[in-house]
């Protein structure tokens, strides 16, 4: 008799709707169920029709929209002439993930809900709110959904009897499996990079390209708190385009003294080289990661081992640890029980996965490293504004990278990764510096007529496109004005000039600094009328009205128009 058949779909933004989902996939599997996990852009959705049994795990991000990975099933999805009896032989149940404090808590899931019984499908349950929010977390609303969940398959889709659940403390196979390799080939020890310097298409996130760094300069002044670069890089023939308000990719890369200290942990040598292979023929294995791989590389450039663990991470370190007492401690940190001492252990303090194996070496010495890929995940890529022009400086592009470090109660301060990483690039002391992009669109658009006044309000989100719309409007030779929150070390704080950090050479000539009134302004703009405003809060409507003397008034991003 073949095992029940379970699809689990995910739209994930951050990887916390992928860690869930291989949790189901996980606890399907102790219940003897033939499950599958899969990103629902990257499954076929028109099969959705012949699957009976699935559960959809969808984050919300930005003002109610679905995450990057699940665009295309939710357009697919929403389709008018969808018959109202598509799903009608498909169960299911929607695990949302969202935060309460946003005005669109969890849309993503509830709509998604909603359309899934207009298709005709059977909902198991009501649809599950989980909230970041919480003290606990999403967990607190996932674990008595998450057992009621499992009730009701079990009704559905009985046990043989021969058969019984496995027990949580009983490690599942690992998904793929390292052959390491007797001597080290040629194609392993030297460098590797499955990306492309010369692509025929666009960069994208599986063959992005390396662009060699320019320059990465300070822009704040050495006294303030907030160390922030303007870092160029040089696109040329990478066929990369872009506008202003569109997102460039980053994929970062680990640390070469937490990359050593991570294989000491685990008694592995960085040097030595593997081919993965999965242990199920529908899995495939990471396109990121080159057959052969070395050691070094799997960690350095793919293993996100500074990263926060999640309660998964403690469920399989419990499987796999020798130790009793070490195994204990790990059991009570993933139970349902013990999240509040999780949180202040790991989550509040923002302790890292490297830094919880360091505090349970017995464990972390004895995990097979065919565990490393279930028990770690993939580095993402970072998300930065373009802070540029390309009318204004060609076959360049240009971010804006405020480095992340603050203190926690652990000694050693908080760290971003991609920022720090960043920050420690120096072109031209250690050979060329090559950082691995791609561009998207993003979600930040301007009006295409060049005279349409337009109001940046940029609250905490960086000025990084809005300079790249002035320089493209300087570039047009069209006249512009930005106001805003000072930069520590402007004007008579320090540095020459007030437009120092958002301009330079000749994209600040005649231009002036113009404070918004209440507020500690630092700004660029040009004499005459002005074209964009960057105010905070309520101040941006009356001044709008002073400056530009218009009543219409375009807000980037959709926004409607202001009449102040």
């Amino acid at each position: 008799m073949p095992s029940p058949r379970l699809l689990v779909l995910f739209g994930s933004q951050t990887g916390t709707a992928e860690d869930v989902s291989e949790r189901l996939g996980r606890e399907a599997r102790r219940r003897r169920l033939a499950c599958r996990v899969q990103a629902l852009d990257s499954y076929p959705v028109v099969n959705l029709i012949n699957e009976p049994l699935v559960i959809f795990v969808c984050a919300t991000t930005g003002q109610g929209d679905p995450p990057d990975n699940m665009k295309n099933f939710w357009r697919f999805i929403f389709r008018k002439h969808l018959p109202s009896t598509s799903l009608c032989q498909m169960d299911f149940a929607v695990l949302g993930l969202g935060d309460s404090s946003y005005a669109k808590f969890n849309f993503v899931a509830k709509k998604l809900h909603r359309r899934l019984l207009q298709l005709g499908g059977t909902a198991l349950l009501p649809v599950c709110l989980g909230d970041e929010q919480h003290e606990l977390g999403p967990d607190a609303a996932m674990d008595p959904w998450l057992h009621d969940l499992w009730e009701k398959v079990r009704v559905l889709h009985p046990m043989p009897l021969s058969l019984s659940v496995i027990p949580p403390g009983v490690p599942l196979p690992s998904k793929f499996t390292m052959q390491f390799l007797p001597e080290t080939p040629r194609t392993c020890s030297e460098e590797q990079c499955v990306a492309r310097t010369d692509p025929q298409s666009p960069p994208s996130e599986l063959q992005p390209f390396l662009a060699p760094m320019v320059t990465n300069q300070r822009v704040t002044g050495p006294s303030h708190f907030q160390d922030v670069r303007l870092i160029e890089f040089d696109i040329a023939g990478s066929g990369i385009s872009f506008a202003a308000g569109d997102v460039v990719l980053i994929q970062p890369q680990n640390a070469a003294s937490h990359v050593q200290q991570f294989c000491q942990v685990l008694g592995l040598d960085p040097e030595q080289c593997f081919t993965l292979q999965p242990r199920e023929p529908d899995v495939p294995c990471p396109t990121r990661l080159p057959q052969p791989c070395s050691v070094r590389h799997l960690v350095s450039q793919y293993l996100d081992i500074v990263s926060v663990p999640r309660r998964s991470f403690f469920e399989l370190l419990a499987c796999l640890s020798p130790s009793e007492l070490e195994r204990d401690k790990l059991l009570e940190l993933s139970s349902a029980a013990g999240q509040e001492e999780l949180s202040q252990y790991c989550s509040r303090p923002r302790r890292t996965a490297l830094e919880v194996l360091c505090d349970f070496p017995c464990t972390a010495a004895a995990i097979p490293p065919d565990y490393l890929l279930d028990l770690i995940p993939p580095i993402r890529p970072r998300a930065f504004s373009i802070a540029s022009s390309l009318l204004a400086h060609p076959s360049r592009l240009q971010i804006l990278v405020a480095v992340v470090q603050y203190q926690t109660r652990l000694r050693e301060p908080r760290r971003g990764l991609c920022s720090s990483w960043l920050a420690s690039l120096h072109p031209g002391q250690a050979g060329p510096v090559q950082v691995p992009l791609w561009v998207r669109p993003g979600g930040l658009t301007f009006p295409e007529t060049a005279d349409t006044p337009v109001i940046m309000v940029g609250p905490g989100t960086g000025v990084a496109p809005f300079r790249a719309a002035i320089q493209e409007r300087v570039a047009q030779s069209k006249a512009g004005l930005l106001l805003g929150g000072r930069v520590e070390g402007a004007g008579e704080e320090g540095l020459p000039d007030p437009r120092h950090s958002l301009f330079s050479g000749a994209e600040a000539e005649g231009v002036r600094a113009t404070p918004a009134p209440g507020a500690r302004a630092a700004g660029v703009g040009a004499a005459g009328p002005p074209g964009r405003l960057l105010l905070p809060g309520r101040q941006r409507q009356v001044h709008a009205s002073r400056c530009i003397g218009s009543s219409d008034v375009h807000l980037p991003g959709g926004g409607r128009a202001l009449r102040p």
